[in-house]
């Protein structure tokens, strides 16, 4: 037997010492920049989480700042009663689900026409849609405000027999300028999927409506996933729309029932933030509902392979 195949590897050799792993300061400092950030962006929420569980006269006389003397959770109660924000809630979620089932629709329509079928004039397509995300969307409030007021609808449509004071108003507004931004993200996105299996798509047999519904639309699930949770917050927390557009206060999204929480003479600023936190939750239900597909619509084509 020959020395080297008895001579064991020096990082194998008894007694000596084990391999030092590399230096890690780099990576420490950017963990610690990021939960640096984190913790900044989560401050107001904690303080407003914190406020909420608190008695306004202890954080009169002590600040908010202060060691809490008594936790509870009557303002939650209160808030959710006083403002009314069942209907308020009720109101959110049929403006924000049909847009956002809308604009998705649309978007990928859109998308797949102009990445995956080569049609003629597709990219100036791509930049007109994109460029609508561009336009302020207070520069055409009044041009829209008059132009709701002229079309009409049916009565069990919108009680004013207009689309002014009625939530489709607010639902295309929505989808109108959320459109944009979903057709540059899906269109990018659908022209990395691999171009074979739609070419065997079309050898089997599969027309335009198959290619889109049965082959592009499941290998995009996590871009629309992503998108769908943007979207969802965008429109729900939305409140321009709903005042310059509902004339009726039972149809007002729930980020107007914060109004109600407000005295003519004085807030509860904690009352104000229970509100608040309760508002926010369903977008927070959402997220963690959806937070596998949307990171894995985040982190597309951050790795090869």
């Amino acid at each position: 037997m020959t020395a080297s195949a008895t001579t064991a590897p020096p990082a194998l050799r008894p007694g000596s010492a084990a391999p030092q792993p590399p230096c890690r300061r780099g990576r420490f400092g950017v963990h610690l920049f990021l939960g640096a950030v984190s913790l900044a962006f989560l401050a107001p929420l904690l303080l407003a989480v914190y406020a909420s569980l608190r008695p306004y006269e202890e954080t009169a006389k002590y600040g908010y700042f202060s060691f809490p003397r008594r936790l509870s959770f009557d303002y939650y109660h209160q808030a959710f009663v006083d403002s009314g924000m069942s209907k308020y809630f009720l109101n959110s979620l049929l403006i924000a689900v049909p847009g956002v089932l809308l604009t998705l629709f649309l978007a990928s329509f859109v998308a797949f026409a102009v990445s995956r079928l080569r049609i003629r004039g597709g990219i100036i397509l791509l930049m007109v849609f994109t460029a609508g995300n561009l336009l302020p969307q207070q520069v055409i409030v009044t041009p829209l405000y008059v132009l709701f007021n002229r079309i009409p609808l049916p009565y069990w449509m919108s009680d004013s027999l207009t689309m002014y004071d009625s939530l489709w108003a607010v639902i295309a507004v929505q989808t109108a300028f959320q459109l944009g931004f979903c057709v540059f993200v899906l269109a990018n996105f659908m022209r990395t999927l691999p171009r074979e299996i739609l070419e065997a798509a079309i050898v089997d047999g599969a027309g335009v409506w198959a290619q889109y519904r049965r082959v592009t639309l499941p290998l995009c699930r996590p871009a629309l996933a992503a998108l769908g949770t943007l979207q969802f917050t965008w429109m729900y927390n939305d409140f321009l729309w709903g005042l310059v557009f509902l004339s009726d206060g039972d149809k007002l999204p729930v980020t107007s029932a914060l109004n109600n929480l407000r005295g003519q003479f004085f807030t509860d600023h904690n009352l104000l933030a229970a509100g608040s936190v309760l508002v926010a939750l369903p977008t927070v239900l959402v997220f963690l509902l959806l937070q596998r597909h949307f990171i894995a619509g985040l982190t597309l084509g951050a790795s090869k392979g």
